[in-house]
C-alpha cells in the first residue's frame, strides 16, 4: 500500500499534468471529480482514530458513542446550506481568506493560527494510532514505524499535490474498507451471529443511552449529540481541507452531490466501527483482557482482537494493518496538503516578493509540506503518554475548533457583528477552554480525574484467576475538583462557540454595529439582515440631507433646516436658505464644516 501510494505520487508529480502552481498544487485545476473527492474526503476524516479508538470505547463505556448519527447529517446539512456555498462563491484559496473580507487582517490571523494549532495536536495522533496497531502485532519498534510512515506521507504528498491525495485516499479507502467489512464478517462469525453480539451486549450494559443532563459525565446521549456535532462542524464545514476539495469541484451542484455521498460513507464507517467495538464486547464478556493485563492501552484493543481471533486466517492480520494504515495515511496527506496553503497563503505569502512565479509558490509549498511532517513526527514523543487518543482527539480539537466555529457563525449569520468583536470573542474563547482543558488534562494524567467503566467479567476465562478481582469498579473520587475541569470535553466545542458569541456581539453593539457587509459573505438565508442591503456603501450626509429636503414638502421660502443627529449620527446643524427658483437638491452642499 505504501509503495502503490508513492507510485501515484510520482506519477501526478512528474507526469501529465505537473503540480508546478498552487492552482494545481491545492486544487488540481479546479476540475476534480464528485466521487474520487467524495470518497477523499470519508477516508481524510475515517482515520485511525475511527479504526481503532471507537471499538474500544464501545467496549468499555457503551454505545452513547452512537448518537453521533445524529450529528453527522446535521453537520452536512449545514455545510451544504451554510458555509460552502459562500467559499465557492468566493472562491478562496484559504479558509481564513473569508475572515479578512468579512472582518480584517488580524481575525484572519487569528483564526488560521488556531486552525494550524489543531492541525499539529491532531496530526501526530493520526500518526501514532496506526504505528501502535503494527507494533501491536508485529516486533517492530513504534518509533521506527512513525518514521517510515511519515516519511512515504510526506514523500507522495509533496511532489503529488491535491490530485495525489485524492487518488491515494480513493486506493486507501478501498484497502479500508475491505479491513472493515473482513473484521465484522469474521467477528460476527465468531460469536454466533448477529442476535448474539446484541444479546450479550445488552446483558453488559452496552446498549444501555444515558441521558443523564449532568455535563461532567463522560458521554451520554446530550454530550454526544450536542456536543459532538458542534465539534464536528468545524471539522468538516469550515475545515480547511474540506473546503479545499469542495473547491476542486466546478459546480455548487457538484459539491452538494459530494457532500450527500460523503455523509452516507461517513455514517457507514463510524456504524462499522460501533458495531465491531460490540462485537468485540460479545467475544470477552465474561473474559476481559484488561483485567488479565493482556492489553494495557484502550488503543491496543482492537489489534489484539485481530490477533486472538483472526491469526489462523491467512492475510487477514495484514489486510487488517493495512487498513489501519491506510486510515491513517489518508487523514495524514489530506490534512498536510491543505496545512500547506494555509501556512502559505495566511503567514509566507506576506513575506515573498510580488513577482514570485508560481513554480517558486509550488516550490515552497513542498518545503512547508515537509517541515510539518518532520514536526508531527517528532510530537508522537508526546502524544503516546496523553492517554486514549479518541478523547485526546477530541479535547484537543476542542480547545480550536469552538472559537473557530463561533468566529464562522459571527461572520456568516450575524451581519452587524464587526471585526472588535470577533477579534476579543477569539481570544477570550481559546483562552477559556485551553484552561479548562489543560486542567483536565493534568488531571486526568496524574490519575486523579478518572471516569468508570462500565462492569467487565473474568468468570469465563480458563486460566487460573485468583490474583484477578472479577469486576473491579474505579471509583471517580471527583468531588473536590474544581467544575470547569470535570465537564466533559465533548462540550468543549460548545463552550468555546458560545463563549465568542456571547462576547462578540454586545462588542460589535457597543463599538457600532457593521455598517456595510458584503451580501456574499452572508450565508443567502440571512442576507435580509444585512444593514443597508440595498446600497453598496452607507449613505452619505450629502444624500441624507438631499432625501429629508425632498420629503419636507414646504413652499418655496426662506427654509430654516436643522438637522440633527438623527441623520448624521453625531451633532451637526445645517442652516440652508431656498427661494422658488433653486431646487433643494442644488442648496444641499457636498461636505460639512
Amino acid at each position: 500500500m505504501l509503495g502503490s501510494s508513492v507510485i501515484i505520487g510520482i506519477y501526478f508529480g512528474c507526469f501529465g499534468q505537473k503540480q508546478n502552481s498552487a492552482n494545481q498544487y491545492l486544487l488540481g485545476g479546479k476540475q476534480m471529480k464528485v466521487v474520487p473527492v467524495a470518497i477523499s474526503l470519508i477516508a481524510s476524516h475515517v482515520s485511525g482514530v475511527t479504526v481503532l479508538s471507537i471499538p474500544a470505547d464501545i467496549y468499555k463505556y457503551g454505545s452513547n458513542y452512537a448518537m453521533i448519527f445524529f450529528g453527522i447529517p446535521i453537520t452536512c446539512l449545514i455545510a451544504a446550506v451554510i458555509t460552502m456555498p459562500v467559499f465557492h462563491k468566493l472562491q478562496i484559496t484559504s479558509t481564513y481568506e473569508y475572515l479578512q473580507l468579512r472582518f480584517d487582517t488580524k481575525t484572519r490571523l487569528i483564526a488560521s493560527f488556531l486552525y494550524n494549532i489543531a492541525m499539529i495536536l491532531y496530526l501526530p495522533i493520526v500518526i501514532y494510532g496506526p504505528a501502535l496497531a503494527l507494533s501491536q502485532v508485529t516486533p517492530m519498534n513504534l518509533h521506527l514505524i512513525n518514521f517510515i510512515t511519515c516519511a512515504t506521507c510526506i514523500f507522495y504528498t509533496t511532489i503529488g499535490g491535491l490530485k495525489t491525495v485524492v487518488w491515494t485516499d480513493t486506493l486507501q479507502f478501498g484497502a479500508m474498507l475491505g479491513a472493515i467489512l473482513a473484521i465484522l464478517y469474521l467477528g460476527v462469525s465468531a460469536v454466533g451471529g448477529l442476535g448474539t453480539v446484541f444479546e450479550r451486549s445488552f446483558l453488559g450494559g452496552r446498549l444501555n443511552i444515558d441521558f443523564d443532563v449532568d455535563p461532567t459525565k463522560r458521554d451520554t446521549f446530550w454530550a454526544v449529540t450536542i456536543g459532538w456535532t458542534i465539534n464536528w462542524i468545524p471539522h468538516f464545514a469550515i475545515n480547511q481541507g474540506a473546503v479545499q476539495k469542495c473547491l476542486a469541484l466546478p459546480t455548487v451542484r457538484d459539491v452538494k452531490r459530494t457532500i450527500l455521498v460523503f455523509c452516507i460513507g461517513t455514517v457507514f464507517c463510524k456504524g462499522a466501527s460501533i458495531l465491531t467495538g460490540l462485537i468485540i464486547y460479545a467475544n470477552y464478556y465474561d473474559c476481559d483482557p484488561f483485567t488479565l493485563k493482556r492489553v494495557h492501552k484502550n488503543d491496543q484493543l482492537l489489534p489484539f482482537y485481530i490477533m486472538d481471533v483472526a491469526s489462523k486466517i491467512p492475510g487477514l492480520p495484514g489486510l487488517f494493518i493495512a487498513g489501519v494504515f491506510c486510515a491513517g495515511l489518508s487523514t495524514l496527506s489530506a490534512q498536510m496538503n491543505s496545512l500547506s496553503g494555509t501556512v502559505y497563503q495566511d503567514f509566507v505569502a506576506r513575506f515573498v516578493p510580488k513577482n514570485i512565479t508560481q513554480l517558486q509558490v509550488s516550490y515552497i509549498l513542498k518545503a512547508i509540506v515537509i517541515i510539518i511532517g518532520v514536526v508531527s513526527t517528532t510530537l508522537v514523543l508526546v502524544v503516546q503518554h496523553l492517554g486514549g487518543i479518541l478523547p485526546l482527539t477530541i479535547a484537543f480539537s476542542g480547545v480550536t475548533s469552538g472559537p473557530l466555529l463561533g468566529l464562522f457563525t459571527l461572520g456568516m449569520i450575524f451581519p452587524w457583528a464587526n471585526s472588535k468583536g470577533a477579534f476579543i470573542g477569539s481570544i477570550c474563547s481559546l483562552i477559556f477552554v485551553a484552561f479548562m482543558m489543560v486542567g483536565s488534562r493534568l488531571y486526568q494524567t496524574s490519575g486523579v480525574l478518572k471516569y468508570t467503566p462500565l462492569p467487565t467479567s473474568v468468570e469465563g476465562c480458563a486460566a487460573n484467576l485468583t490474583n484477578y478481582a472479577n469486576s473491579i469498579p474505579i471509583t471517580d473520587g471527583v468531588e473536590d475538583i474544581f467544575l470547569l475541569f470535570r465537564i466533559s470535553h465533548y462540550y468543549y466545542s460548545l463552550i468555546g462557540t458560545l463563549v465568542v458569541l456571547i462576547i462578540a456581539l454586545p462588542i460589535s453593539w457597543l463599538t457600532g454595529n457593521q455598517t456595510h457587509v458584503d451580501e456574499e459573505l452572508i450565508t443567502p438565508w440571512m442576507r435580509w439582515a444585512i444593514p443597508n442591503k440595498d446600497n453598496k456603501y452607507p449613505p452619505t450626509y450629502r444624500e441624507v440631507a438631499m432625501d429629508e429636503l425632498e420629503n419636507l414638502n414646504i413652499a418655496p421660502v426662506v427654509i430654516v433646516v436643522v438637522l440633527g443627529k438623527r441623520i448624521f449620527s453625531r451633532k451637526k446643524v445645517v442652516i440652508i436658505l431656498t427661494t422658488s427658483s433653486v431646487s433643494y437638491r442644488a442648496l444641499v452642499p457636498t461636505t460639512y464644516a
